[in-house]
């Protein structure tokens, strides 16, 4: 042993300086400090070498510095009870056992300076330890363990701990360090249960940001999958994603409006076998319904509607998207066969089905029935898992269930009286009025004629209301009096005098008045109410001004954009066909007829282009992107701009993703660096790495190595 007396000696002093006289004598012992040669090197530099931590750090959790142990700790907190293990280490155990997280990272700094990590228990339970503290700042003191020990002692960390950190992480509202321990995870091939997982998604699908992060890892997961699954690996089994996983996220999509994101997680089901049930075919729907896409959701239909009558309630929500896109595509015939077909749902499905045949699965091709290459979805609609924690509670907007039936909201109505009004065929109108209002069908109950007639009158759509009038008589259900008085009522107040005296003709022939001469008629034209009339749901004047109101939304809201998604719809099936000259020329017609193309235009086109391997057409593409950016006419989510980047970044146009990467910056958008980061190292990893700007053959190799140069720094490459 080496007597050493260096300049810790005044640390020494001042530290004992604050010390109670008890200590003085013990104190005293300390002033000289015997260590071996092997831990005097360690005590001297003091101060711990700060860890080499992965670029996943630096962009997970963006902390400026990596936070090296010994910055934590003050020169007067320095352990100076001796060298002895034993003595550190019981005081670390202390505090662990004690719950004194603030003292038992000290003492890990401590310990760690003079004798590396302690045993791999006491490793983890410290880890265990600040996974319960709900404080971000211990939590990222783990992620900090975490990191080290992957690059010095990796045997240490079991998947147990990890997982626990990450769940605690995004308890915590934490998804990208969450994320970046899944990741580590899934790179050791150890990946917990796909319960804890689905628990930890669970709570990282809450925020936008870590949505997304929980989509790119549910890609890396199924790309994971099929690669084990190419090579039989018993590695297959474990990272085989669940129904659960998916739907969480996919619900998360629908949330949170990433059509996009959507759609490329819904496509990973067929390609993983991942069978969709009940509450995946839902979420199905509400994508396409994003997307524009009623051809896709109309293959559904056949096998929701032999579902049995305890799941209609459930499937509400599926008719409810159907009906939104018949609308959305100004089919007008569609949504009136598809309303009527859900009053007779109550009379035809059966109460309950043998359970081999609930059981039973179904494919449902994604794309056209015609191509080859095309995928097929499982489903099984009555399947409905009891503990799923996932609530679908989509708004209620079109289609309800109402006392026990599928019934229309106001809003359904509203759509559908001004689809037909528009196309002036009040006699259609009245039909389905009828038979929606014999079989109960909406929440107007008995009262709908009455009710829709009220609000035309009200509205002042007086030819309309009129029309229906003589519809309903010649379809044999006459109205009553109420409604020819109010019309009447409004005629006078109009001063359409020849009207009111053709409607009060009217109304004698059909035995109203008869006994009252024009005059008295005419000079106190007001409501009478009919009171021999009866309905078994009377509409209070409050539910009345919601049809009113629903009307009126109708009207400001009545654009007419059908035409795109019809265009829309073409081109995608095209791409999907991989037909992509036809996808641009329908493209270009969209131009000559001074149609804007949508978001899903550009998406479709670039899924084709992409799916091609087609990338220098990608950035014609984006020049167009740009331009109707510029001129206000198209706004770009973050999804598109990630699908890009990766695009460019595949295809080594460096100046395109630097490009995206600015206008993501420039909105705010989060970026996943190390899905990029990780891109880039699997396909450029050694680019231009030894050439300087100096060596640069043109000036086109210049400019590019300017760009890769760029892309590394801000990724983090090393």
């Amino acid at each position: 042993m080496a007597l050493i007396v260096t300049k810790e000696f005044l640390m020494l002093n001042r530290f004992i300086k604050r010390r109670p006289l008890c200590f003085c004598v013990a104190s005293a012992i300390r002033r000289t400090v015997l260590i071996s040669n092997y831990d005097r090197e360690s005590v001297l530099s003091r101060k711990f070498e700060k860890p080499v931590v992965s670029s996943v750090t630096y962009e997970q959790h963006q902390i400026s510095s990596t936070r090296d142990f010994c910055a934590s700790v003050q020169p007067e907190r320095l352990c100076w009870e001796g060298s002895s293990h034993a003595i550190m280490l019981k005081r670390l155990k202390k505090a662990l056992k004690e719950h004194q997280v603030n003292e038992a990272w000290e003492s890990f700094i401590d310990f760690k300076r003079l004798h590396g990590f302690p045993e791999d228990f006491v490793i983890r339970k410290l880890i265990t330890e600040l996974c319960y503290s709900s404080d971000p700042h211990w939590l990222l003191k783990a992620c900090d363990i975490v990191l080290v020990i992957l690059k010095e002692r990796s045997d240490l960390l079991q998947s147990d701990i990890l997982a626990k950190l990450s769940l605690s992480l995004v308890r915590s509202q934490m998804p990208k360090p969450a994320t970046m321990i899944l990741r580590i995870l899934l790179e050791k091939e150890n990946l917990p249960s796909m319960n804890v997982l689905c628990l930890i998604v669970l709570h990282m699908v809450k925020t936008e940001v870590g949505t997304h992060l929980a989509s790119n890892f549910l890609v890396q997961i199924c790309h994971c999958f099929q690669c084990s699954s190419v090579n039989k690996s018993i590695h297959a089994k474990l990272v085989k994603p669940n129904t659960m996983i998916f739907n969480l996220v996919l619900d998360a999509c629908v949330r949170f409006k990433l059509s996009f994101k959507g759609q490329q997680i819904m496509e990973l089901m067929p390609q993983t076998g991942v069978v969709a049930d009940a509450h995946s075919i839902i979420i199905i729907a509400q994508i396409h319904v994003l997307n524009g896409q009623r051809d896709e959701i109309q293959k559904y239909k056949s096998h929701i509607d032999q579902v049995s009558a305890p799941f209609m309630q459930h499937y509400r929500h599926f008719y409810d998207s159907l009906l939104s896109l018949h609308f959305k595509f100004n089919d007008i015939e569609a949504a009136t066969e598809l309303v009527l077909q859900m009053c007779e749902y109550h009379e035809s499905l059966p109460i309950q089905r043998d359970r081999k045949i609930s059981q039973r699965s179904y494919l449902v091709p994604i794309g056209s029935h015609n191509l080859k290459s095309g995928l097929n979805m499982q489903i099984l609609p009555e399947l409905l898992l009891c503990d799923s924690v996932l609530k679908i509670e989509g708004k209620q907007e079109l289609v309800l269930y109402w006392n026990g039936k599928l019934a229309l909201s106001n809003r359904a109505l509203a759509k559908l009286i001004n689809g037909y009004k528009r196309g002036r065929d009040t006699c259609k109108l009245s039909e389905i009025l009828l038979k929606i209002q014999k079989e109960l069908c909406s929440l107007r109950g008995s009262c709908l004629c009455s009710d829709v007639i009220d609000a035309c009158i009200n509205l002042g759509w007086l030819e309309t209301a009129h029309d229906l009038l003589d519809d309903m008589d010649a379809a044999g259900a006459p109205m009553g009096l109420t409604a020819f008085m109010s019309l009447l009522e409004a005629y006078y107040r109009g001063k359409m005098f020849r009207e009111a005296k053709a409607l009060l003709k009217q109304m004698r022939k059909a035995g109203f008045l008869s006994s009252i001469p024009d005059e008295m008629v005419v000079s106190k034209c007001q409501p009478i109410l009919d009171t021999s009339s009866t309905c078994t749901n009377v509409s209070s004047t409050a539910s009345k001004s919601d049809l009113e109101n629903a009307l009126v939304q109708e009207m400001r809201d009545e654009k007419d954009a059908s035409v795109v998604y019809q265009f829309n719809s073409s081109i995608n099936f095209f791409c999907k066909a991989k037909m992509m000259d036809d996808a641009l020329k329908t493209y270009r017609r969209m131009q000559e007829m001074k149609i804007q193309p949508t978001e899903q235009t550009f998406t479709y086109l670039l899924y084709g282009y992409s799916s091609l391997g087609m990338i220098r057409t990608i950035t014609i593409l984006w020049g167009d992107i740009k331009r109707n950016m510029e001129s206000g006419n198209l706004v770009v989510s973050r999804d598109l701009y990630e699908y890009l980047l990766l695009n460019f970044l595949r295809g080594g146009y460096f100046e395109r993703v630097m490009e995206v990467i600015d206008f993501m910056k420039e909105h705010g958008m989060y970026t996943d660096k190390w899905l990029y980061r990780s891109e880039f190292v699997k396909l450029h990893k050694n680019l231009y790495r030894n050439l300087k700007a100096s060596e640069a053959r043109t000036e086109a190799q210049r400019k590019r190595l300017k760009y890769v140069e760029k892309f590394r720094k801000w990724a983090g490459v090393d």
